[in-house]
């Protein structure tokens, strides 16, 4: 093998890294810059602010004494109080014992057990309140279709003929009055699906009879990053005109044949620019989260669909985006507990949990579809980090929080003995859980 052989994979690995490391530096940082803030809200003093840890490539000291730093491996970071021994907090007896009562109140471990738990909490929280404010900022950015139905920008799709036209107002499609936009998904469902079908427009003040296409065909309008259609090659504003040569229209056609495929090779004809050409794919098992907590499991390529036009937009309220951030926030929060719950009785296949292989692996595609897809990556990462953080396993978040409510009910600390026994056990479960996950990384489908 040559050594230029090696360049585009080498390159690959490359962008797959960077798109991990900028995402989990952004991350951390929110997530540490929670703890440091509100600790120094609360009387804490902090001493570092390490974003990566190793050897130190650049520090600076601010004029609180804070000691601000990038370290060489960029996979975490930390921030040491005033009376902690190390990354940890573990406590630093020998510089406590040193301290009188007025510098103990600064440290993380003298400090009263409110701003204790406010500072130790105040990591997931902000990177649950980052998820919200990137979800609000693209629903604001992007808009909200708005009624009535009227064509935005056209898509490029076989049999369009340049009969809808951007402004038009759809009143009726094949004779069916259109409903609102919010409904429209449903309506679709009960339209003849056919190439080109009849419309009744209003355009220029004017009702206007025309022709179309099938509102919602098999168009690409997305692709779900690492899956089956990415790998391939398939892109945004494909469209699949046949499955193993049969001719499909809608979507749903193409959502039946895949999820009847049972996993065999499928044969998409693809129309892209004008040209077609076929494209070998095979479906991927997969569970998806209900809205009511549960799961289903389906066959799946990995695409999003879209109408062969974008609705015109407004801009929603803040009250608005701000309800839309905090649901979906709420979605992946339930979806991943429900996802562990029912990986733990076996209900679904363990191989959904993924590690940091899996994890840079979706960064980089999320990525390589455009800055909006690898900020709202980011989103569902930040979530997921906070989530994870408030488990009860010693040496996370979650753990120190469990130890301050034994506290707050007993009235003093776990003893020191205990507390060391109890985080190298948590150390040891997280270490199981990072290379159970890695094992998924490398060995499931």
């Amino acid at each position: 093998m040559e050594l230029t052989d090696l360049i585009p994979t080498f390159g690959n690995t490359l962008y797959t890294v960077g798109a991990f490391v900028i995402a989990l530096s952004v991350i951390v940082a929110v997530h540490e810059y929670g703890h440091y803030i509100v600790g120094r809200w609360c009387g804490i003093k902090a001493e570092v602010f390490s974003l990566g840890f190793g050897p130190v490539l650049f520090k600076r000291t601010d004029r609180r004494g804070t000691q601000w730093q990038i370290a060489a491996l960029p996979f975490g970071g930390y921030v040491k109080f005033l009376g902690d021994a190390n990354a940890a907090s573990d406590k630093a007896s020998d510089v406590m014992d040193t301290l009188d009562d007025a510098e103990r109140r600064h440290t993380m471990h003298g400090a009263p057990l409110w701003a204790r738990m406010l500072t130790v909490a105040a990591g997931p929280v902000f990177n649950f309140i980052l998820s919200i404010l990137v979800f609000a900022g693209v629903i604001l950015s992007t808009g909200v279709a708005s009624d009535p139905l009227t064509v935005g920008q056209i898509r490029d799709v076989p049999a369009l003929q340049d009969h809808l036209r951007p402004g038009d107002e759809i009143l009726a499609i094949e004779g069916q009055e259109t409903p609102d936009v919010a409904d429209f998904r449903d309506y679709i469902e009960g339209l003849p699906v056919a190439e080109t079908l009849d419309y009744t427009l209003r355009r220029d003040g004017e009702e206007v009879q025309t022709t179309g296409p099938y509102p919602y065909p098999a168009l690409v309008s997305g692709l779900t990053a690492g899956s089956a259609a990415m790998e391939a090659g398939l892109e945004s504003g494909d469209v699949i005109t046949a499955i193993n040569g049969t001719p499909i229209v809608s979507f749903e056609e193409l959502r039946v044949a895949v999820g009847e495929s049972d996993g065999s090779e499928l044969t998409f004809s693809i129309w892209r620019d004008g040209e077609t050409f076929d494209v070998g794919l095979t479906p991927r098992r997969m569970d998806l989260p209900l809205e009511d907590g549960g799961f289903e499991t389906r066959w799946l390529i990995g695409i999003t669909g879209g109408m062969v036009f974008e609705p015109m937009t407004e801009t929603p309220g803040l009250l608005d985006a701000a309800e839309y951030g905090v649901s979906q926030t709420i979605f992946i929060v339930r979806s991943s507990l429900s996802g562990l719950w029912h990986m733990a009785k076996g209900a679904i296949s363990s191989c959904n949990l993924r590690g940091p292989i899996g994890i840079a692996q979706t960064s980089g595609a999320a990525a390589s579809q455009g800055l909006e897809s690898f900020i709202w990556f980011i989103a569902v990462l930040s979530t997921a980090v906070g989530l994870l953080n408030l488990f009860p396993i010693p040496v996370l978040d979650g753990g120190h929080l469990v130890f301050h409510a034994y506290e707050a009910i007993t009235g003093k600390p776990p003893s020191d003995t205990a507390l060391r026994i109890l985080m190298t056990v948590g150390l040891g479960l997280l270490l199981t859980l990072m290379v159970f996950a890695l094992s998924n990384d490398l060995f499931c489908p």
